[in-house]
């Protein structure tokens, strides 16, 4: 299964929409780092990936074993740091709630954490390549 994506900016601004079939949502960056202030950063949306993983697996799972969540929240949290900034790494903490036992809910927890897709892609060092550019000036 693919996932193609696009963002594009917004009338010559920083701002940009980003589409994933037909959903979307706004990239930005602080007012205060050169940008509108009026979206998620990508560091924001690489920690937001890799919640919102959790959380979809979290659900998945949890319906696999029979089990009804009634509430899931998943907190991600890390820093960026060097120049050029790179992760400084994610630590996430997730609360859930269902219709088990608290040692069936915590093992759901950790078979997650051992099978989330994002979080395992990060771990295992997903390559990153540059496809192609297409570039036009002005001189």
């Amino acid at each position: 299964m693919g996932y193609e994506v696009e963002v594009r900016n917004v009338d010559g601004q920083v701002t940009a929409l980003g589409w994933a079939g037909p959903y979307t949502l706004v990239v930005d960056r602080p007012r205060e780092q050169g940008g509108g202030g009026r979206g998620l950063s990508g560091g924001q949306l690489l920690h937001l990936a890799v919640a919102g993983c959790v959380s979809n697996d979290l659900f998945r799972e949890a319906a696999a074993r029979g089990i009804t969540l009634r509430r899931v929240v998943v907190t991600a949290d890390g820093g960026f740091a060097g120049d050029p900034a790179v992760s400084t790494g994610i630590v996430y903490d997730v609360e859930v709630e269902g219709d088990a036992d608290d040692e069936t809910l915590s093992a759901l927890v950790r078979h997650v954490d051992a099978i989330a897709e994002i979080p395992g892609s990060l771990r295992a060092g997903t390559a990153v390549a540059l496809g192609g550019a297409r570039v036009r000036g002005t001189g």
